[in-house]
Parts: C-alpha cells; sequence; structure tokens
C-alpha cells in the first residue's frame, strides 16, 4: 500500500484513522502531510510514528520495520564506561536547556546527510511540546558549557528518543546512559531509538519487528504519572549512574 497523502490544514490529525499496520512504504514512510500541532505529534507517536523531516513543509511521518528498541534492563555498559563514569567528567541535568539541545542535535553534520531534518519549524514544534510537559531533553556539562545532550517525547511507559549531540568525547553516550537509569527509576518500559545504528547496538538495542512494537505501544503509551510534567526536579532528586 502507496504512502498516504494527509490533508496539511485544518485541527490536529488523529493517526488512529489510518492503517499504520498495513502500509508498508519504502524505508517506512507511511503518510506525507498532517500538522505539527502538538496533539498531532502525540498522536503520531502513540501510533508508532515519527515525523523525519520536512518537504516543501509537508511532514514525513515514518514507522520503520524492523525498529530498534532499547527495553527495560537492556543497557550495556562496558568496564571502560564504568571506569569513566567513576570519574565523573561531566553534570548531568534534565529539562534544563531543552531549546539549546535541540538546537545543538540541529547542528551535528551527519554521515550521508547533507542537511539536517531539525529546521525551524520542527525546533519550533518540539519547543511548543517541551512546554507542554511531553518533550523533554537530557543535558551533560563542562564548567557550564552544554557539551553533550539528547531529546525526545516521553508518553507513559515509552521515551521516544529523537537526537542526540556531543561536542565532548563519550558526553552523548553518558547522557543517554544517564537519562536511561533515570526512566527506568520511573516505570519507563522501553526506550524508541527508530532505526539501528552501531552506537547504539553498544549500548544495547535491539530489532524488533514493525508488529510487536506496535503491540507494546497499545499498552505502553496509556496515560503515565510522567505526562505532562517538566522532569527537572525528579531528575535533582535522581543519584544517578
Amino acid at each position: 500500500m502507496r504512502p498516504l497523502i494527509l490533508p496539511d490544514a485544518g485541527p490536529p490529525f488523529d493517526f488512529n484513522s489510518i492503517p499504520i499496520a498495513s502500509i508498508s512504504g519504502f524505508d517506512g514512510l507511511i503518510a506525507i502531510g498532517a500538522n505539527f500541532l502538538p496533539e498531532t505529534l502525540l498522536s503520531a507517536y502513540r501510533c508508532g510514528l515519527f515525523p523525519w523531516y520536512r518537504y516543501k513543509g509537508l511532514p514525513y511521518w515514518y514507522s520503520p520495520d524492523p525498529r530498534m528498541v532499547l527495553r527495560q534492563g537492556q543497557l550495556h555498559v562496558t568496564k571502560s564506561m564504568k571506569s569513566l563514569i567513576k570519574k565523573q567528567p561531566f553534570k548531568f541535568t534534565c529539562d534544563s536547556a531543552f531549546e539549546s539541545t535541540i538546537r545543538a542535535c540541529a547542528g551535528i553534520k551527519r554521515k550521508n546527510e547533507d542537511a539536517t531534518w531539525i529546521d525551524s519549524d520542527f525546533i519550533e514544534a518540539y519547543t511548543r511540546l517541551h512546554h507542554t510537559g511531553f518533550a523533554h531533553s537530557f543535558e551533560a556539562w563542562q564548567d557550564d558549557e552544554l557539551v553533550g545532550g539528547l531529546y525526545g517525547i516521553g508518553i507513559g511507559n515509552v521515551f521516544f528518543g529523537e537526537s542526540m549531540f556531543s561536542g565532548k568525547t563519550n558526553a552523548s553516550k553518558l547522557t543517554f546512559m544517564v537519562a536511561v537509569r533515570f526512566l527506568e527509576g520511573h516505570g519507563f518500559r522501553m526506550i524508541d531509538c527508530q532505526v539501528s545504528t552501531e552506537h547504539l547496538k553498544s549500548l544495547g538495542a535491539t530489532a524488533i519487528s514493525k508488529a510487536e512494537y506496535l503491540h507494546l505501544l497499545s499498552d505502553w503509551t496509556l496515560p503515565g504519572s510522567m505526562d505532562g510534567i517538566n522532569w527537572n526536579d525528579l531528575f535533582n532528586q535522581y543519584s544517578g549512574l
């Protein structure tokens, strides 16, 4: 079935209205169109979609098969990373510099990509979602300088990772580990890593089928106590790695 063309004007779009499980477009492309309203984005993530980029003003929505995920308890920490953790090279925070983090992610040059998909529309939309308490960032600092971080969406018991950056060696990797421990400590069952990379594999992420992923979402994205709130105060009580 070919990707669907969705209306790009009007109210928030409900992705429950389309047969995501039965659509298998190139590289997981499911639909083109709709909008970047907070309700549209949250509906997309709950249904297993994420916007990979915009072309001519239209979002392209993807649901890859297989899907890369990190399940609760799967985080892999090597001996060398354990040694580095003991040295405490960075200070970590959560939800203290969301817009700076997403802008830093947008500035990273990535292999085989001419330009970032995180354009001004993405930054505006996800910053708006951050203010609603659903988009979150984890940051690494060194001498009061933001040197690493990641951002994503938290819904129910699933954290949908979007992007990360590293300005210092191992900054993003350690931030990811800190984020995983924090999320697991608050009942999160899975981190969506979207597509496979060697970096994610080294941290313990594995690939599952789209069908299994969608089944897990149906249970794990039900409303939870972490929805719609800023996580900064909770993180300040966190003991770390």
